[in-house]
């Protein structure tokens, strides 16, 4: 029998395979409706039922002509079985395709040109197509000896940052002020094949005096990853800053990218582009650097060359021209520097000037800069874009020396020419304003921003002449929208990703009202980034807590009431909204909160790492430092959807996130140190933790992460009442060993953000992987428990207290309890609550109505008492109890009747 075993083992692989193979191909479409247009590279996550696929196997990816794409694919998460939970895919699309389709089998001649990578003890050497480029391993420059088609198109290429000590309203401060270089600490292949390669580059920054002067300075640790496609003559940058510095003294003038761009040719066939305004088509800002026009037109064989020069073609050099050209070619205007800056989300300016003597002239302007600039010479030149440029203000785009051999090209993402990066906190009382007064936890020393980070996205153009402006415009759009493909809604839902959500569903009255209250929801908060102006740097991404409706405005300056920070889970709620309906503008608002919840709002480094901040006017104001906000459950969409590597980087960062409740006990300011090493409540520190351990469980397949769970789960088994086993739901808790301690032996209670902060979410996929009886009996009596009466709960427990407030907020509980036991009295009452009148104004969850001015600043819609806590809640219940128990829906009800 032993001999056999593994030949059965192996029949049922590949029988498991051949089934598979032949089942109809996964159907795969663009996020947006609109192919790019343009040869694009992408990377992106396909899902797997449970046992449906294996590791090994081998894909295939056609167009709907049925043409072959090259494919790179690797695993990026497992089921419980081991089999394919999460594929990781990588192509290139000519940017012409409607429709992909994915199938198992072994490609044909599909591979693509290919990436060649040669590693040397000093640097890496990528070449792909016609563009090639060197990144060293020390040193201050990051990309190096930027080519296409053998030709020097850009060097130097390095981040600076410029620094001061006192913020610019400070006009009697002793100002200093110093240059920082980045600075090379490692570099590796982070992923190397034939359609795409991932360079990774961790440094910091370091100042420019030399050691025996001043000792130097490092500090601002970066991360940068270099994605190369294979054909795309294009490298997309995606880069990481960390703040380390001290708030009170340590301002950021200016940071960003800069490159060296030779420039080889005359001074009339040199050339500098600006994107223009994101509405509409877009646009582009074109002029040559010596403009050849004035009094008298520059005459060559009856031409007049300017037409040419203006559209990017070469024009004859000046030893062509009769003497008469000669001198309007001397006499005319040179024009060194130019800057677009972007200093408000409305407004950006273009001015340039002759050399720095001269004054700056205003070129032009406009409302949103699509965030491009290129600077080069007909025989080539180098484009730099800013992805959420106008967004993410301040911005600029600068070129100096254009008329000199090397022009320097810069992007910066924090721009100098506004007010210096303030990271301080609002205000200066050690303990904040109080719980009680404005919902804020302070104390000293907690509200700091060392360790928060940003991540940016640029792209890098590599061009052989002087592009046109649509081509530019192309580059620009693709730059801020980086094309996506995605499987429909129907597909993830049957492959069963991230849980328990459902599909919509207007068959009924009751489903459509549903459905309309889930779109409302959404556009008003689409349509509140715009209205209420939530852009900028560190801002960007995140929206509001609370609306104060006496002011007509939301609660920006009030303590906790200000940023949303994670609190009761919107990323969640926009998450679940896209997987339901695959809409484009759903995903790039979840995509910019995940961007910005999972950076600014949590601690890369210092004594808060693996924490995150609460909600408050700044996002790292809160004294309240916890796992749920920093947790990986909240990220597991952004990358298994797209593969971000930095997202996938995010998540191992929390894997161990647990220790750092030995240094911030999350319930110090409300018990005493116990004989344990800390406490943890069972929600939301406990669920966020598990959700961590399964995430990392599922990407790597190794069992010790399953075994930290199972420890937890086993602790709650030795307890009376499960996981009500703690006052307020507080326990003793052992990071080295997972294990959770009941503090007293006859404590029994219930922490409401075990519920609120993606704690059921966590549990539902859980349950599909973990497959423990104790883990299921134990959940499943926390949904069947949670709010019942104190008669129910001196029945089962022998004890007379309320667990909890069976509000609207908490109907998935039940519900979820009634779809795994068939239980209708349990979905009827979910319903109840749910759809009870009295949590509706006017029949509807999410009504608005117009304020005029002068009431207000402009005219505008608001929701009158709307919070985001009420809000992602709201809709994450209507959208699992749909799944969950949607046959029990009542036919009749108030809301829809009327």
């Amino acid at each position: 029998m032993k001999k056999i075993l593994p030949f059965l083992i192996l029949f049922f692989i590949l029988k498991t395979s051949v089934l598979v193979a032949q089942k109809q191909p996964i159907v795969l479409n663009w996020l947006s409706e609109t192919p790019p247009s343009v040869k694009t590279g992408i990377s992106w996550g396909v899902p797997f039922k449970r046992g449906e696929v294996q590791p090994k196997e081998s894909f295939i990816l056609k167009d709907n002509n049925g043409k072959s794409l090259p494919l790179q694919t690797w695993t990026n998460a497992y089921w419980d079985d081991g089999s394919l939970k999460w594929l990781g895919l990588a192509t290139v699309a000519e940017g012409d395709e409607k429709a992909f389709e994915l199938s198992i089998g072994k490609a044909g001649n599909s591979k693509s040109v290919g990436i060649e990578v040669k590693e040397t003890p000093l640097s890496i050497n990528v070449k792909n197509g016609r563009i090639g480029c060197k990144i060293p391993k020390t040193g201050s420059i990051l990309l190096d000896s930027l080519t296409i088609n053998d030709k020097i198109i850009g060097n130097g290429g390095h981040l600076t940052c410029l620094w001061q000590n006192a913020p610019d309203d400070d006009f009697l401060a002793d100002m200093k002020k110093e240059t920082f270089k980045s600075q090379i600490q490692k570099v590796t292949i982070e992923q190397k094949g034939d359609v795409k390669t991932v360079i990774r580059i961790e440094g910091n920054f370091q100042n420019s005096k030399l050691k025996t002067q001043n000792p130097t300075r490092e500090w601002l640790p970066f991360i940068v990853r270099l994605y190369f496609y294979a054909g795309v003559e294009n490298v997309r940058i995606v880069q990481t800053l960390i703040y380390d510095g001290e708030a009170e003294t340590d301002f950021i003038k200016g940071f960003g990218w800069q490159f060296d761009v030779p420039m080889r040719e005359e001074i009339l066939n040199r050339h500098v582009r600006f994107g223009g305004e994101t509405a509409g088509e877009g646009g582009i800002w074109s002029e040559p650097i010596q403009p050849l026009t004035g009094r008298r037109p520059l005459i060559l064989d009856r031409k007049n060359v300017y037409e040419d020069q203006i559209l990017g073609k070469r024009v004859p050099n000046t030893d062509k021209y009769d003497q008469t050209g000669k001198n309007l070619i001397k006499d005319w205007a040179v024009w060194r520097d130019f800057r677009l800056t972007q200093n408000t989300a409305d407004g950006f300016s273009i001015q340039k000037r002759t050399h720095d003597k001269g004054a700056w002239i205003d070129a032009n302007g406009g409302k949103r800069s699509s965030g491009l600039a290129f600077v080069g010479d007909v025989s080539g030149g180098l484009s730099l874009s800013i992805r959420d440029f106008w967004q993410a203000f301040p911005a600029a785009l600068e070129v100096k020396n254009a008329s000199s051999e090397a022009a320097i090209l810069r992007g910066w993402l924090w721009s100098p020419f506004g007010e210096a990066m303030d990271m301080r906190n609002y205000d200066t009382l050690a303990f904040g304003h109080g719980l009680e007064a404005a919902y804020e936890d302070v104390q000293p020393g907690f509200a700091t921003p060392k360790g928060v980070a940003r991540t940016s996205e640029v792209t890098l153009g590599f061009y052989a002449d002087v592009p046109s402006n649509e081509q530019l415009n192309k580059a620009a759009k693709r730059s801020n929208n980086p094309p996506l493909i995605v499987a429909s809604p129907q597909y993830l839902h049957d492959a069963g990703a991230f849980g328990v959500w459902s599909l919509p569903n207007r068959t009924t009255k009751g489903r459509e009202w549903i459905e309309n209250q889930l779109d409302s929801a959404f556009s008003f908060y689409q349509n509140e980034v715009e209205q209420q102006h939530w852009y900028g740097y560190w801002n960007y991404g995140d929206v509001m807590h609370t609306y104060d409706h006496v002011r007509h405005a939301w609660r920006y300056d009030i303590g906790g009431f200000a940023w949303a920070n994670t609190e009761l889970m919107p990323d969640m709620w926009l998450w679940y909204s896209f997987l339901r309906t695959g809409r484009a503008d759903i995903f790039r608002m979840a995509e910019a909160m995940t961007r910005h919840t999972s950076e600014v709002d949590v601690y890369h480094l210092g004594r808060f790492a693996g924490l995150g901040s609460r909600h408050n006017v700044r996002h790292w104001g809160d004294g309240a430092k916890e796992i749920r906000i920093a947790q990986a459950a909240l990220k597991r969409f952004l990358y298994y959807l797209t593969t971000d590597e930095r997202t996938g980087e995010l998540m191992k960062e929390v894997v161990n996130a647990d220790e750092a409740l030995l240094k911030t006990d999350p319930l110090r300011m409300i018990l005493p140190k116990s004989e344990y090493p800390t406490h943890a409540r069972v929600g939301p520190d406990w669920f966020a933790m598990v959700g961590n351990w399964m995430t990392e469980w599922e990407r790597t397949g190794n069992p010790i992460w399953k075994d930290k769970i199972l420890r937890g789960v086993k602790s709650f088994v030795k307890m009376p009442f499960g996981f009500f086993s703690g006052k307020e739901g507080a326990f003793g808790y052992d990071p080295k060993t997972g294990e959770m301690f009941q503090l007293n032996p006859k404590d029994i209670g219930q922490s409401h953000l075990s519920v609120l902060m993606g704690g059921p979410e966590v549990a539902f996929e859980l349950s599909r992987y973990l497959k423990d009886a104790d883990w299921t009996r134990l959940y499943l009596q926390f949904c069947e428990m949670y709010g019942s009466p104190k008669e129910q709960t001196e029945k089962v427990f022998q004890q007379s207290v309320q667990l909890g407030d069976l509000s609207q907020h908490f109907t998935r509980l039940p519900a979820y309890y009634a779809y795994k036991t068939n239980n209708a009295v349990a979905a009827k009452k979910a319903w109840d609550i749910f759809l009870s009148p009295k949590y509706y104004r006017d029949g509807a969850a999410f009504g608005s109505k117009q304020v005029q001015t002068p009431t207000v600043l402009r005219p505008m819609r608001e929701i009158p008492n709307v919070s985001t806590n009420s809000t992602s809640q709201w809709c994450l219940n209507a959208i699992e109890l749909l799944e969950l128990i949607g046959e029990y829906m009542p036919k009749e009800h108030v809301l829809w009747d009327k």
